[in-house]
């Protein structure tokens, strides 16, 4: 291995980058740097305090990530497959676009912003389903210095307005309608709804998708097609500050006034990079499927980012997982080869209570790596995902990071260092976490748990909140002196692996005693016949805390008192007597995000019976749930 440690191939490998990256940290990632283009090279790497805060990486840097992401590239292997576009229908052609046709699609949206005015410092909202011109349009806007900010396709108008309106967007990138399973769905019409309550949005450009004849307001509404027609392919990428923002992103399931999370560019780029090559042991010529959408972070990272700055080819999937049936996703692994697969917990599960006979029709002998992402996964469903899909011969690496880390933080590297179920196991070099007790003491030595934090600032990290850095200092760096504090509470076994036991509002004291939410319902989904589980605290007269578990089965329950039976003895069995639930609630679904989070600040409020306290729930998946869940309160 270099001494630059750019590629971790061996575990010996890794102590020695992790070593050298705390020794040194600026010495270690201006290593990594160097790897990219520069327009000016940076003066100083690294300046940085968690008080106000303010952190730089590579001061003075002068760049352009799309000059990373695809022109280097072009001049080295312009031929080679950036995205196989797979759609929702199986029966509709698959799409490949080499790193040339990418660059030339880029370059000409980008032409088109330019030509409305869009330049370095706008803010361009993006919603949009996962087609091609997603990916080309965000890339167009970095590629002339405008600051994207990605909005899922799905949330709804309200969602959509408050975005915009915080970001102040000038512009709004959409398509007419999306495919989603069997639905068709509208988008540009959420786009209208939206800009009813919007001043700042001027152009409004459009993809065809569905072949909707949609509103068109004279003026603002433009067919991105059109457009198209009157710009050529050249565009030359404008000069970037390393500082300079490259995109907002509105974080979930938040109350109130939206929270967009700052990422720059210079850091980001160098960090994204490096976690994909040495997580996923990504190996030219692989084939990469991350299976979220871009709406979210992992979508920015892991597919429209990360991959393309390593020159990778990755599948983008327009479609879910369960439809035309529940073997899609592995009907897409043997069509395009993949190599390296990236999904959710949640979706293995649901996969998971469909039954083997969607798997055992695929062969699925292409796959290498296996990933995780999202949440913590519970180790039923890790043993599944490694039997059945991994086919006992793939190593499962279970990522742990956030909208605001950028990258991933945490997490096994593919092969290379040792997995352990239910646990993200070591972090990556450069990254230094903490567990601190309640007071800010460190909590050192193995076989521990305690609130995770993080000492020294990574590439990624976020900068700020926009428009309200305050919020941000509050949010993440006032709870505890000189420490970045991610909200979520982690063990470290005794070999120095870390699990992460849940949110700290996740954390139900029962009787004194600690339980991450994590932690509980991994051991519910053990008992036979539960598919996927969500617990809770209430209060409790005698305990402080009880335990409230909404549980969705294979199968409607007969007996729903012996299925509690099952269910109580299962956890047991995995934690102890005073984990046990105080009260099951069997459901037919669970609150959940549109990116499959689920929102447990309203299942709490259904456990404490403040009903009238549930707050918007209209960007939910489902939001019928919750009338069923409030229905059948216990």
């Amino acid at each position: 291995m270099s001494n630059d440690f750019s590629r971790v191939r061996t575990a010996e490998d890794y102590t020695a980058a992790r070593a050298a990256s705390i020794e040194d940290p600026e010495a270690f990632w201006a290593a990594q740097a160097e790897r990219f283009t520069w327009r000016r090279r940076w003066d100083r790497v690294l300046e940085w305090e968690f008080e106000t805060p303010s952190v730089k990486w590579f001061i003075g840097g002068r760049l352009n990530i799309t000059e990373n992401c695809l022109d280097r590239h072009v001049e080295a292997h312009g031929d080679r497959t950036a995205l196989i576009w797979e759609p929702n229908d199986p029966k509709e052609q698959a799409r490949r676009i080499t790193y040339s046709e990418l660059h030339e699609r880029v370059c000409r949206y980008a032409n088109v912003l330019k030509a409305k005015g869009i330049g370095k410092g706008d803010r361009v909202v993006v919603y949009m389903p996962m087609i091609p011109d997603l990916v080309v349009g965000v890339l167009a806007c970095a590629r002339i210095g405008a600051i994207h900010s990605v909005v899922f396709c799905g949330f709804s108008a309200r969602s959509l307005a408050d975005r915009i309106n915080d970001a102040g967007a000038k512009a709004v990138l959409c398509s007419d309608g999306m495919f989603r399973g069997p639905k068709e769905m509208p988008v540009k019409s959420v786009v209208d709804e939206a800009l009813e309550q919007c001043t700042t949005v001027e152009h409004v450009l459009v993809s065809r998708r569905v072949g909707w004849d949609v509103s068109m307001q004279p003026g603002r509404d433009t067919w991105l097609a059109d457009e198209l027609e009157h710009v050529d392919a050249t565009c030359p990428a404008e000069e970037m500050d390393s500082e300079d923002p490259l995109f907002i992103l509105y974080t979930s399931g938040s109350t109130g006034k939206p929270k967009g999370v700052v990422h720059t560019i210079g850091g980001y780029m160098v960090y994204t990079d490096y976690s994909f090559r040495n997580v996923f042991q990504y190996e030219e010529g692989q084939v990469f499927w991350c299976t979220a959408d871009v709406g979210w972070i992992t979508g920015h990272s892991y597919i429209t980012y990360g991959p393309l700055l390593a020159g990778a080819t990755q599948v983008m999937f327009e479609g879910v997982p369960t439809f035309p049936d529940p073997g899609r996703f592995w009907q897409v692994v043997d069509k395009h080869r993949v190599n390296v697969f990236y999904t959710a917990p949640t979706a293995i599960r649901s996969l998971m209570a469909c039954g083997l006979d969607h798997v055992l029709s695929y062969d699925l002998h292409s796959l290498k790596v296996l990933g995780t992402v999202g949440e913590p996964i519970n180790e039923e469903a890790w043993h599944w995902y490694k039997t059945h899909i991994g086919k006992d011969r793939c190593p499962v690496v279970d990522t742990w990071w956030q909208t605001e880390t950028g990258g991933i933080l945490i997490s096994s590297l593919a092969g290379v260092t040792d997995e352990k179920p239910g646990h993200a196991a070591h972090p990556l070099p450069g990254v230094q976490p903490v567990l601190l007790n309640a007071e800010g003491g460190e909590i050192t030595g193995n076989g521990e748990e305690g609130l995770l934090c993080m000492k020294f600032p990574w590439p990624s990290i976020l900068r700020t909140t926009w428009g309200d850095h305050e919020r941000c200092r509050q949010t993440y760096f006032s709870a505890f002196k000189g420490m970045y504090f991610t909200g979520d509470g982690a063990k470290r076994d005794l070999d120095g692996r870390y699990r992460i036991i849940g949110r700290v509002d996740d954390v139900i004291n029962v009787s004194g005693h600690r339980f991450g939410t994590a932690e509980i319902e991994s051991a519910i989904n053990q008992a036979k016949g539960v598919v996927e589980s969500a617990v809770v605290g209430y209060p409790h007269d005698i305990k402080g805390q009880g335990i409230y578990a909404y549980v969705i089965t294979e199968a409607p329950v007969g007996d729903p008192e012996d299925m509690r039976g099952h269910i109580v003895e299962a956890v047991r069995q995995a934690i102890g007597p005073i984990a046990k639930p105080d009260k099951i609630q069997f459901v037919s679904g669970l609150p959940k995000t549109r990116s499959g989070k689920i929102m447990r600040r309203i299942l709490r409020k259904v456990a404490e019976g403040e009903l009238d306290k549930l707050g918007d729930t209209s960007t939910l998946l489902d939001p019928k749930v919750v009338d069923e869940i409030q229905e059948g309160r216990l």
